[in-house]
């Protein structure tokens, strides 16, 4: 059987059905079939903006966010899809905070669903730093069908590395 990185921790009848798309190279049309249309976020600042529309939707309360923007190193250097980073720093006698939540530029041309379930992931990290019970929880509170879409993305993911973006040639 082939290995599917991004599917490894699931039971090996689900990673056999996307081995067999792979096979017959109809993952990408699945894909795309599942998921139409693209969501319109495409610079840094209407990613803040759809970051914060959420972020002030369920979690008002939590510590601000500096900078909200897409990464183009991200996926390529840690295979990371998102990154929410906590900086301190001593400036004089004070400690200073900043909250930073990046995007992998792989989702700029992505379904909204996909957008969504990593900004959900990230920003469920300004309350729950470990990936645990609770995290989930907050994931699926935001995102209903949280474990469906991580497990598309992961899917999408697979399909990116073998053949590249999938929803290129949808129109915008």
């Amino acid at each position: 059987m082939m290995t599917l990185p991004y599917l490894s921790h699931y039971p090996q009848s689900v990673q056999q059905q996307v081995a067999k798309l792979v096979e017959h190279d109809t993952l990408g049309t699945w894909l795309q079939h599942k998921y139409s249309g693209l969501h319109k976020v495409s610079n840094d600042a209407e990613l803040r903006d759809y970051v914060m529309a959420i972020k002030n939707k369920y979690l008002k309360k939590t510590q601000p966010l500096s900078k909200i923007a897409y990464d183009n190193k991200m996926h390529v250097v840690n295979h990371a899809l998102g990154l929410h980073t906590f900086v301190s720093r001593v400036q004089g006698a004070k400690l200073k905070s900043k909250n930073e939540l990046r995007v992998s530029s792989l989702f700029k041309q992505t379904p909204c669903a996909f957008l969504n379930m990593i900004v959900v992931h990230e920003l469920a990290h300004l309350k729950e730093k470990e990936h645990n019970k609770a995290f989930y929880k907050l994931c699926e509170h935001m995102l209903p069908s949280y474990h469906q879409v991580e497990f598309d993305v992961r899917v999408y993911l697979t399909e990116f590395d073998r053949s590249g973006n999938v929803f290129l040639s949808e129109q915008r």
